[in-house]
């Protein structure tokens, strides 16, 4: 099996992803089925878009593939390709050199499961070849991001059991052991139960792959039994997130000693499991679990020992923390130490999280109530939405808005947050579930459900102020309330008056192209933000050059401030401009895509045929030597709509 594929039809499986999922994510699958038909080789393509996973590959495709090709920028799972030759490279490299990759698939090395395709220079860059920091940061966001759903599950259904069955006693709310409720209860303590087990196995899989998930998670719940290291709290969260990193670190290590082949297919789901497992156990158990829970312990009683101006510098930071990311690893970081609290019986912090975390939803929600013209249609839809992911308690609810306008909202955002949090610790509120927002209070998991909702209204007062006065300085005359965003009507993605031929193109240089159309897009009702939207295709043209060779280019951009799903064409004058295009060549063909930060699939499937009959030359050809406006717009429904009338 080691040597190259000589004989008969060469069978290979391809997939295509680039990050946003729009243009070359389907011009890499069209350059790769032309060059295989040039080859006499049969491909199948499945295509990681915008729109979802099309080409689905299925069992039989696997079985029968001689090899597979992954050109991709984003992550992909290989499992099911266990023992085939696979290629895995960037989705650039599939747009510049197809016919390339198809032959060196046919000598790639065999992919194990757990293991990286590897002897292959031209390979995607792999956790190998990330910095230790981005590492970390990933795997840590990989644990928490599936730890989530359990926090909220257990966390809301321990907040229902008290506020229906729990009745006041000397201790606090209590539910009677013969209740229903406390049934409920009891399951979401269960859910709750795993939250630190989860974190510790996904951080571990994020580092090792599948090899990782037992061992992390196995860790993880020694990490919360504190009775096998001589301790009474437990190392908690810290000590998951320790058990986490070890076991992902000493799997990748195992995962990388050279084997036999017939030791191989055991190692990813008996060697590695078994000995990091009890590597990593062992080493909590006797060396490391006592001095963390200790560690754990003293800032337990330090938090406890805090009063006046010092619980409100901690609300303060906790709450800013909150509000600055929205989801990201700052509020990951405040959420965390809040919910870890709440296990060593101190449920204050959590209060002060519990109180910022709804203040960007709400506030930014409120704001485009209030003053509804000051903000595009998506924004405002963002907004409603906004109001109710803020309920419960789900800080990235803010987010559409916040990338919209960062200037704006973000330190507007930091400010009430940060009010929320102090108020609510100079008043003592507490959070006795890791989840926040006005849901946990009402469903009674907070003491001091009166205070709570002062310190978060005090929050989303200033947030909201702050924004608009911040709105209010930087608004200019092309704003929503000069220009009212057009109604809802069906718009076509591409119209006439976005059709721009030789010398009525824009001029200049790559980034005056791409405003011009924009301009002319924004003067057809199209674009609320220019300035906005051209941040954000020039943000793209940063990352990656958005030309394809041919003597096109693709810029592309989602942004709030787009309005309708918009597709501008332009064919710029002989000889071209500079676009630094793949091979090297001025670009002619332009087609800027916008689209809204809530766009749904419709319009992206078309894009997508779109980017595939651009790499066909006939159709380049007819678009060069058209004469009007209405032939190139005919040519261009005709490949993407189909029928002309079809709308988004």
């Amino acid at each position: 099996m080691s040597d190259d594929i000589t004989t008969g039809t060469l069978r290979v499986l391809a997939i295509t992803a680039c990050p946003t999922g729009i243009a070359h994510t389907y011009m890499a699958a069209e350059n790769l089925e032309a060059a295989a038909r040039e080859k006499g080789i049969d491909l199948k393509v499945e295509t990681h878009g915008s729109i979802g996973v099309e080409g689905t590959f299925s069992a039989e495709d696997i079985k029968n593939a001689d090899a597979v090709v992954i050109a991709a920028d984003t992550a992909i799972e290989k499992d099911r390709f266990a023992g085939k030759r696979l290629l895995e490279v960037s989705v650039d490299e599939a747009i510049k050199h197809p016919g390339e990759l198809l032959e060196r698939a046919q000598s790639a090395s065999h992919w194990h499961a757990g293991k990286q395709a590897a002897g292959d220079a031209h390979a995607a860059p792999t956790q190998a070849g990330t910095p230790l920091g981005r590492q970390l940061y990933q795997a840590l966001m990989n644990g928490v991001s599936h730890m989530v759903p359990f926090v909220v599950t257990g966390g809301l259904l321990i907040a229902i059991a008290l506020s229906i069955g729990g009745t006041p006693t000397a201790e606090g709310y209590q539910i009677p052991e013969d209740s229903f409720w406390f049934t409920i209860s009891s399951i979401g303590a269960l859910a709750f139960s795993l939250m630190v087990p989860v974190l510790s196995a996904f951080i571990a899989s994020g580092i090792a792959g599948r090899p990782g998930l037992a061992p992390g998670f196995v860790t993880g719940l020694i990490a919360t039994t504190g009775a096998l290291y001589n301790s009474e709290a437990g190392a908690g969260f810290i000590g998951g997130i320790i058990t986490g990193f070890l076991s992902g670190y000493i799997a990748l290590a195992i995962k990388k000693i050279p084997v036999g082949k017939y030791i191989a297919p055991i190692m990813p789901v008996i060697i590695i499991p078994i000995f990091t497992t009890l590597i990593v156990g062992l080493l909590f158990v006797y060396l490391l679990g006592n001095p963390i829970a200790s560690l754990f312990e003293a800032l337990s009683t330090w938090l406890n020992s805090l009063e006046g101006s010092s619980v409100i510098v901690l609300g303060a930071i906790i709450g800013a923390m909150i509000a600055f990311d929205m989801g990201g690893p700052f509020n990951k970081t405040a959420f965390l130490f809040g919910g870890g609290m709440i296990a060593a019986g101190n449920a204050a912090p959590m209060g002060m999280a519990a109180a910022a975390i709804a203040v960007p939803p709400l506030a930014v929600g409120i704001a485009t109530l209030i003053r509804r013209t000051w903000f595009t249609q998506p924004e405002r839809e963002s907004g409603i939405a906004a109001l109710f992911m803020g309920f419960f308690g789900i800080t990235e609810g803010a987010i559409p808005i916040a990338a919209a306008r960062p200037l704006q909202v973000i330190p507007a955002n930091v400010i009430g947050g940060a009010v929320a949090g102090a108020l609510a610790g100079l008043w003592g509120v507490k959070d006795n579930v890791m989840h926040g927002g006005p849901i946990v209070a009402v469903l009674g998991a907070v003491d001091g459900t009166g205070l709570f909702f002062l310190a978060l209204g005090a929050g989303i007062a200033a947030t909201a102020t702050i924004m608009l006065l911040l709105m209010r300085l930087t608004r200019g005359k092309t704003e929503t309330e000069e220009q009212p965003a057009p109604a809802h009507q069906a718009r076509p993605l591409i119209d006439a008056d976005v059709v721009f031929l030789d010398a009525d193109a824009p001029a200049g240089s790559r980034d005056e192209v791409i405003r011009g159309l924009l301009n002319s897009a924004a003067a057809q009702g199209r674009i609320s933000d220019v300035a906005q939207v051209a941040q954000a295709a020039l943000k793209r043209e940063a990352q990656t050059s958005t030309a394809v060779g041919n003597a096109v280019a693709i810029p592309h951009a989602r942004s709030a401030g787009v309005s309708v799903p918009t597709l501008a064409f332009a064919r710029l004058p002989e000889p071209g401009i500079e676009w630094s295009a793949p091979d090297k060549n001025p670009v002619r063909l332009v087609f800027l895509i916008a689209v809204p930060e809530d766009a749904g699939k419709q319009h992206l499937q078309l894009l997508s045929k779109l980017a595939r009959a651009l790499m066909r030359e006939e159709f380049r050809a007819e678009l060069l030597a058209a004469t009007s406006r209405e032939r190139v717009l005919d040519r261009i429904r005709e490949v993407t709509e189909t029928p002309a009338k079809q709308t988004v």
